[in-house]
């Protein structure tokens, strides 16, 4: 399955995707709040090799992944504390610390380096960390998200005044009817909108939820703003390998995807890359440094 960003996917289109899905049924449909956090411990992120760099990095004390590409040199901040599984995760297959699995077997080496930007999208962001080029490859694994919905905002704003999450709304009113095709949806369609109106009155977070988001409430999870780095997956719990850098603000996404860094220098590189287009920028090698005291 493909790693994307972003799936704009239009009402109808839902009816088809919604049969594997279980969410919570009662007899008040949207009007019963169901989201309840997971439990999560934080882990303290370790460097397992020094690595060294030429690239002038910040004072501030923090860990740091430069980025040598055939563009340019991308200096990233490592949010260790914010997502620290998701960026040791990075920092081991960046340095070839962490075992992954190809088509020819199981290998150990530095995974990102030669790897393209695979696919980047004008005022949107670039995305790479796919060994086969097409977004549909990744390490053999899958990790969980780590986000802390609360620490986003996402119960603070109803899905009425959120029209960036109309998507996941639509998934979720569907599935809680259990319909999977237009015929179905045109014998429910009156209970099916007034679903749909209740539950407009639900807080994003909720709806999330109900569409298989799971968030935890320790960590201080980052929005996805202009320069972050957050991972691309397929939905909810299927990290790998791939990420991506946004080259502007994507609210959209809050709540979605895990961001775990952030674009410190190399703002014009990341316009360089996304202008050149699909697989036209090469990393030539990811470096850690860790300035942690």
């Amino acid at each position: 399955m493909k790693m994307n960003v972003l799936n704009k996917v239009s009402f109808f289109a839902l009816l088809f995707l919604v049969g594997t899905q279980t969410i919570f049924c009662s007899d008040q449909r949207f009007k019963k709040i169901t989201y309840e956090p997971v439990s999560y411990s934080p882990s303290k992120v370790i460097v397992k090799r020094a690595d060294l760099t030429s690239v002038k990095l910040p004072e501030k004390p923090a860990i740091y992944a430069v980025f040598t590409t055939t563009a340019g040199d991308l200096v990233l901040e490592l949010y260790d504390t914010a997502a620290p599984k998701t960026v040791q995760n990075f920092i081991d297959l960046a340095q070839g610390e962490k075992e992954f699995k190809t088509d020819k077997g199981s290998e150990r080496r530095p995974f990102y380096d030669g790897l393209k930007f695979h696919r980047v999208i004008e005022n949107f962001m670039a995305q790479g960390g796919c060994p086969r080029g097409d977004g549909t490859g990744g390490p053999g694994y899958q990790t969980e998200d780590e986000i802390n919905g609360k620490a986003l905002g996402l119960d603070k704003v109803k899905i009425k005044d959120a029209p960036q999450y109309q998507a996941q709304l639509q998934r979720a009113v569907l599935a809680e009817f259990k319909i999977q095709s237009r015929a179905e949806f045109e014998e429910k369609r009156t209970e099916v909108e007034k679903a749909y109106q209740e539950a407009m009155e639900l807080p994003v977070l909720e709806v999330l939820h109900r569409v298989g988001y799971r968030y935890n409430e320790a960590l201080p999870s980052k929005k996805a703003l202009r320069g972050s780095l957050a991972m691309a997956n397929a939905g909810p719990n299927t990290n790998g390998s791939q990420f991506f850098i946004n080259q502007v603000d994507t609210p959209h996404l809050d709540g979605l995807h895990t961001v775990f860094g952030f674009l410190v220098s190399g703002y014009d590189v990341l316009d360089r890359i996304i202008e050149k287009g699909n697989l036209q920028t090469t990393i030539r090698k990811v470096v850690v440094i860790d300035k942690r005291q």
